[in-house]
């Protein structure tokens, strides 16, 4: 494999999770989109995981990940929002991250970038963020789904529908029906 499959491997998880957690804001109400639940809510998340990106990948290959104009703490703060206003605040965020993985190239792999004063190999920053993604949108669709209760639409394969999802597989990795 080379380094560019690599990266687009990673970029299909990046916009698998993106999804996930568009779906799940998309199911909860303008208020339950602000409500703690468990010491955060789905904003507070959203303004976390769109801070942190858009630090990451902001000049990804030329300066540190934690940039100076963040300001990290203040993402934490419980705010009043919409869905709209808190998918405008997440959208930056996404972007850059999408264009700087399409502008990397199989040489970027082997260079180095600095998060917080860390060295770290381009694939493994990557491998850090894909994670650190990961669990705020299972957060994310966690907390939606605990104020969706029965209501809920499921995201993936429904309980008791494995045997027909694996008659047609369509959610995994853009397969197609």
């Amino acid at each position: 494999m080379n380094s560019r499959a690599l990266i687009e491997s990673i970029e299909v998880e990046y916009k698998r999770y993106k999804t996930l957690g568009e779906s799940a804001i998309a199911q909860v109400s303008d208020q339950e989109l602000t409500q703690p639940f468990g010491g955060n809510s789905i904003a507070v998340i959203v303004w976390h995981l769109a801070g942190n990106l858009t630090s990451r990948f902001t000049d990804f290959l030329t300066t540190d990940g934690e940039k100076p104009w963040r300001k990290r703490d203040e993402e934490f703060i419980a705010r009043e929002t919409s869905k709209a206003e808190a998918l405008t605040r997440w959208e930056p965020g996404w972007k850059v991250l999408f264009a700087t993985l399409a502008a990397l190239s199989d040489a970027d792999l082997n260079r180095t970038v600095t998060i917080r004063n860390q060295t770290l190999l381009v694939h493994e920053a990557l491998h850090r963020s894909l994670a650190h993604a990961s669990y705020h949108v299972g957060q994310i669709v966690l907390i939606a789904k605990s104020f969706r209760g029965s209501e809920w639409k499921y995201l993936s394969i429904p309980p008791g529908g494995s045997q027909a999802y694996n008659q047609n597989p369509t959610l995994e990795k853009g397969a197609k029906p």
